[in-house]
């Protein structure tokens, strides 16, 4: 499903007595690659061990017959000048990437048609037009712009969650500034909250749109999402979309490219299967043979981490921490279309995300997103040809426990359901595809390498994000955590903030440098 041509080849075992390696990264993915070229370009030795063909983890692609597929994030997010994206390029010395910034796209409810447009007063005239201009609405949105622009801020100054100590939170009030502190109360409200308070709670067409964004981006119903981390969520076309030449094969490539020439070390088809030792003297265990370190970041599932890590505390540390959020895991169906180019002629935007019914909850198709490639985009698609892939949340009890009839025949299912709801922008979608596969958790766990098939970190509600969230530094002095396992959560933004806090948290250290 999601084999590929193997871009990075593995360069094989370090000798016996190698000299260890300053940092050893478990995962590749967008918060395991961001950490460690800031580290590498900070002058610490570092290697990426990816157990995948080549890098990008839940974020990252396959080929096949010419065309490309993003398995996961279709988008980035926030890599303009002044971006939480755009920082990391910067900090490591990168040149701006090859990306096309989105203009928005387009929600199809039930009901209605809503344009999410980037440009803000375009926006504003539309959502006034589409779903309604009372005083209630106005107040709402206006609770909701003011939250996303204090923390927009914040996040793109680099704010540090949860809190350990003094040093946390004097940053994180100089990152919110005197005017976003008192912000900081609507910590314990959701959406839900806003949207009672504000006596809009049964507004269906406004608050399917809330839902569908918020799921997309924090995982939660409306009444679960936390207010803030929703805010963000339903303004991240205002913080900047945009795609990548080549789609997600075209970003790992350039960023792959770049941690090379630093002299970084990327080891693909290297699964860790254990961890031991202590700080300053690690030794990481992989199928290839073992590698030395003096520290490690774990960019992998919480789970993962603490299998790899049994001997040691930060297992244990873990334990509380994936007993809570079990419950709250989710999974993605994805299918995967090459088509020719008249398939998916026509309309203006190449995102589209869609509803079908108010009454049903999200997930298994209602609520679901398009991403086409751009025309043109040869990397992503043969000439004349295009990439699309159509994407859903699901529950992973639905795909447990299956035989292998009722797994194709379920896989069947949902892989025409999407196909067929997408046809509500595109008519003739998927009738003479070169190419089309179904990926589900069955997909993410076997060539994912994510625990059950899990996608995208928790849920995020009240008791399990912010202050709440798995520590970065739980493992300790010299074991770093970093990924969609901790805050602030899911999304190639997410992981590059993580990655900043992680990497700067790991160079105030002492005691490890040469």
């Amino acid at each position: 499903m999601f084999r590929t041509d193997v871009q990075d080849v593995p360069t094989g075992t370090e000798p016996t007595g190698a000299e260890p390696f300053d940092v050893a990264v478990i995962g590749g993915g967008p918060a395991g690659l961001a950490t460690a070229l800031r580290l590498q370009a900070a002058g610490l030795s570092t290697a990426v061990l990816e157990a995948h063909g080549h890098a990008g983890g839940c974020a990252g692609y396959f080929r096949k017959r010419g065309f490309s597929f993003d398995v996961g994030a279709t988008t980035l997010v926030d890599f303009a000048p002044g971006g939480v994206g755009f920082e990391l390029l910067r900090s490591v010395g990168m040149n701006p990437l090859d990306t096309r910034e989105l203009p928005g796209y387009v929600a199809h409810l039930p009901d209605r048609e809503v344009v999410l447009h980037r440009d803000p007063a375009r926006w504003h005239a539309e959502r006034r037009r589409t779903l309604g201009d009372t005083g209630p609405h106005r107040q709402l949105w206006s609770l909701i712009d003011r939250l996303a622009r204090t923390f927009w801020r914040a996040s793109r100054a680099g704010v540090r969650l949860p809190v350990r100590g003094p040093a946390d939170a004097l940053h994180d009030l100089r990152a919110l500034g005197p005017t976003g502190v008192p912000l900081a109360r609507y910590l314990n409200w959701t959406l839900g909250d806003a949207l009672r308070r504000y006596g809009l709670r049964d507004d269906l067409a406004l608050v399917g749109l809330l839902a569908m964004l918020v799921e997309d981006t924090v995982h939660a119903t409306v009444d679960d999402a936390p207010l803030i981390n929703a805010a963000l969520g339903v303004t991240i076309r205002g913080a900047g979309l945009s795609r990548h030449a080549g789609g997600m094969h075209g970003f790992w490539r350039a960023l792959v490219t770049h941690y090379r020439g630093l002299g970084g070390r990327l080891r693909t088809g290297c699964a860790v299967s254990r961890i031991d030792g202590e700080p300053g003297a690690y030794r990481v265990s992989t199928r290839r043979g073992a590698i030395g370190a003096r520290r490690i970041v774990a960019a992998v599932p919480a789970a993962t981490t603490a299998a790899i890590c049994a001997g040691l505390p930060v297992a244990a540390r873990l334990r509380p921490y994936l007993e809570r959020d079990a419950p709250a895991l989710g999974g993605a169906c994805v299918v995967f279309l090459g088509v020719p180019e008249d398939e998916v002629r026509g309309q203006e935007f190449t995102h589209h995300q869609f509803l079908q019914s108010y009454d049903r909850p999200l997930g298994e198709g209602n609520n679901m997103f398009v991403s086409v490639s751009e025309p043109g985009d040869t990397l992503s698609a043969p000439p004349e040809h295009r990439a699309v892939m159509i994407s859903t949340h699901t529950e992973l009890a639905e795909w447990e426990g299956l035989d292998e009839l009722e797994y194709e025949q379920r896989k069947k299912w949902i892989g025409e359901l999407l196909v067929g709801c997408a046809r509500r922008a595109y008519p003739s979608l998927g009738q003479r595809a070169v190419f089309a596969a179904t990926g589900t958790p069955r997909s993410y766990e076997r060539f994912g390498f994510r625990p059950g098939g899990a996608v995208g970190g928790v849920r995020q509600h009240l008791r399990n994000t912010n202050q709440h969230a798995v520590p970065h530094d739980l493992g300790g002095r010299g074991l770093w955590l970093v990924g969609d396992s901790t805050w602030p959560g899911l999304g190639t933004v997410a992981c590059v903030l993580g990655s900043r806090i992680v990497a700067e948290g790991m160079l105030r250290e002492r005691g490890f440098n040469r």
